[in-house]
């Protein structure tokens, strides 16, 4: 009801104001005569459908640049998205104010699973940071909870809180613009051809996987333990009997921003350092673990200045996580080493493999279009290269060759260049792809090693179970074949019977008014 009461206030207001604007534009003395022939000129004219088609990139570049690349590639949705609404956070203020002070232990008690007064013993009321439709408050819980990672105990806490009639007002503009575009799809080919419809429905599930508390608190757990052994990262832990899908409660960790340069230096921390560890952490989460941040920048990743974590990178935002296989990982890494040691014939090889180009497409050529694109980068100076630009030739050489890699490559290639514009921001001297280069080279020993034949080998153990039942999996499979085969066989007779039945009754049919034809002839014959 709320939707469709917002789904008629827009077009009333779109109504109401686009006759305003016509009526306001005509001339004076005869208005309905100039809107009357305005709207049969633009009827008649063969090329107004088109003109206005051209025109609505020009009038909203922005929403078509973002409607083309989403739907080319409906992963960068999330990112994108994730970008958008904190650029909106930082820029609209009014779309970001937290609750009132007095309406913070309300909302809470609604949120959490446990009265809030039983949980903390104490809570700002002030919020630490507000978002679209969230907001932060410290808190200490009432009694202390222990860490998995370092076994001590915690009694500091965050607690995001949804403000839920903002996410149902989003939700509702939403589903508005899901009917405005099923509208378009059904008149305006246009618009079928870019495929809105889908487009709002690929954008609904982005904003609900945004306010999904739920799914955060999993993907920080699952971050957590990945990286548990880890001395240089520190996850913090997640409360789970306090978290719900409006609230979640993880622990709190003193940090700094990446971007917070005089401050870090303040603290006394290694910029250097620090800039080498951010590039080997994010390639070996996306390339070891192959679960990776997808919007990564400075202000999301974060340097603890406990004494107990000082200087270790804090991954506390698990809102937009994404996965690759481990085929598409194994395909980055071996082709990033080929890469790096300009080997463009067996890259061109793996290319082919992997599926990203045609089987007619000549391997020779793909390797002139690669040492095309890469040796620029080898004939620049130390300092001017970058592994980032090195490595998206990897991605974009088949491009010409009408060839794609996969959305998950693109967004793990993303995170790398990100981690490594963040490190060139700390360290401006350090030379990030020598870093890039030995991180994956490291990936890739350890693939050729024991660890990657282990890896291999447990992955293909379930279907070594199977060789003993080989025998009987054969002769199920074969008494399947036959009873399949007999089956089909008995609907082949059923058919046919049930043609020569109908072949029959027609038969007896023809005779019957054969019959009844000779019958009044020879009694007319008679007469």
């Amino acid at each position: 009801m709320r939707t469709t009461f917002r789904r008629l206030l827009l077009l009333w207001f779109a109504l109401r104001y686009g006759v305003r604007l016509l009526w306001s534009a005509a001339p004076r003395e005869h208005r309905l005569h100039w809107v009357a022939t305005l709207a049969l000129r633009m009827h008649a004219s063969p090329d107004a459908r088109e003109a206005l088609h051209r025109a609505l990139p020009l009038l909203g570049p922005l929403a078509s640049a973002f409607a083309a690349r989403s739907a080319q590639d409906p992963q960068a949705l999330a990112r994108s998205l994730h970008e958008a609404f904190d650029l909106i956070a930082r820029t609209e203020t009014a779309l970001a104010a937290p609750l009132p002070a007095d309406a913070v232990l309300p909302a809470l008690r609604a949120a959490l699973p446990r009265s809030p007064e039983l949980a903390f013993a104490a809570i700002d009321l002030v919020a630490l940071d507000s978002g679209i439709g969230e907001q932060v408050h410290a808190a200490r819980l009432a009694r202390p909870e222990r860490t998995t990672r370092e076994g001590r105990d915690y009694v500091d806490v965050v607690v995001k809180l949804l403000r839920v009639q903002e996410i149902e007002r989003i939700d509702d503009d939403i589903a508005v613009l899901g009917w405005v575009a099923r509208w378009l799809d059904r008149f305006l080919p246009a618009a079928r051809a870019l495929r809105s419809y889908p487009l709002t429905q690929a954008l609904a599930a982005e904003v609900q996987r945004r306010f999904d508390l739920r799914a955060e608190a999993a993907n920080l757990s699952q971050t957590g333990q990945h990286l548990r052994n880890d001395e240089r990262v520190v996850v913090p832990d997640v409360v789970w009997e306090l978290s719900s899908d409006h609230a979640l409660v993880i622990e709190h960790i003193e940090t700094l921003a990446l971007n917070d340069l005089d401050a870090l230096r303040r603290r006394g921390i290694d910029l250097e350092a620090l800039a080498e560890r951010v590039v080997e952490v994010i390639v070996e989460q996306a390339f070891s673990h192959g679960f990776f941040h997808a919007a990564l920048d400075a202000e999301r990743m974060r340097v603890s200045v406990e004494p107990a974590t000082f200087g270790k990178l804090v991954f506390g935002d698990g809102k937009t996580m994404t996965t690759i296989s481990e085929p598409e990982r194994e395909f980055f890494i071996h082709g990033a080493c080929a890469l790096f040691e300009q080997e463009y014939g067996q890259l061109a090889a793996m290319h082919r493999q992997a599926g990203h180009v045609a089987p007619e497409t000549r391997s020779e050529v793909l390797e002139a279009e690669l040492r095309t694109r890469a040796e620029p980068h080898f004939a620049a100076t130390i300092d001017a290269r970058s592994a980032a630009s090195l490595l998206q030739h990897l991605l974009d050489a088949v491009e010409p060759f009408d060839g794609k890699v996969s959305a998950a490559l693109t967004l793990s290639h993303q995170a790398l260049a990100r981690a490594e514009s963040i490190a060139r921001t700390l360290a401006p001297s350090l030379d990030t792809s020598a870093i890039v280069k030995g991180s994956l080279e490291a990936l890739a020993r350890e693939d050729a090693g024991h660890r990657g034949w282990i890896k291999r080998l447990s992955r293909e153990l379930p279907h070594l179970a199977t060789m003993p039942r080989l025998p009987t999996l054969l002769a199920q499979r074969l008494q399947h074949w036959h009873e399949h085969h007999e089956q089909r066989d008995s609907v082949v007779s059923l058919a046919q019977l049930r043609r020569e039945q109908v072949l029959t009754r027609r038969l007896l049919w023809a005779c019957a008014l054969g019959g009844m034809l000779l019958g009044a002839g020879a009694i007319w014959l008679g007469r």
